[in-house]
């Protein structure tokens, strides 16, 4: 799984594909409808492969909690009710026992599982590709939006 491409976009939903590098800014491509447009840096543009979730103990990459989700989903959706705050804590707790109660918020647990299912839906999630490889860690972040 390769989320060096992959965007999220503070104000916007969803997540977003780099296209493209300007000089100044980013073109980028919705995951959900397909349309490109650009984005600047002052725009809240972060990477998921530099996303992780506080923990107890270090940091976990988002990469890793994605990992954790497709191995309990089989492969599939998550189907937790993301209106349901004490579901998603429950579920969360069970692909990362460890998270920081404290820091980690519903509205971040709900960002996240929104993200694993639209990664799904478009295939983005694939445990062979980078198995071994070392997840970025150093930006402790867990509110992208």
């Amino acid at each position: 799984m390769d989320l060096s491409k992959i965007l999220s976009i503070t104000g916007k939903s969803g997540l977003f594909k780099l296209i493209s590098r300007g000089n100044n800014n980013f073109i980028v491509e919705s995951l959900a409808d397909g349309k490109r447009f650009p984005a600047f840096s002052h725009d809240g543009v972060a990477n998921l492969e530099n996303i992780s979730i506080f923990t107890e103990d270090e940091d976990v990459s988002l990469e890793s909690v994605f990992v954790s989700m497709y191995k309990k989903e089989n492969g599939q959706h998550c189907n937790v009710s993301l209106t349901d705050g004490n579901a998603m804590k429950a579920y969360f707790a069970e692909v990362l026992p460890n998270y920081d109660r404290e820091r980690v918020y519903v509205s971040n647990i709900k960002k996240v599982i929104a993200w694993y299912n639209q990664l799904i839906d478009h295939n983005l999630i694939d445990l062979e590709e980078k198995k071994e490889e070392g997840a970025s860690e150093e930006t402790p972040k867990t509110d992208a939006e």
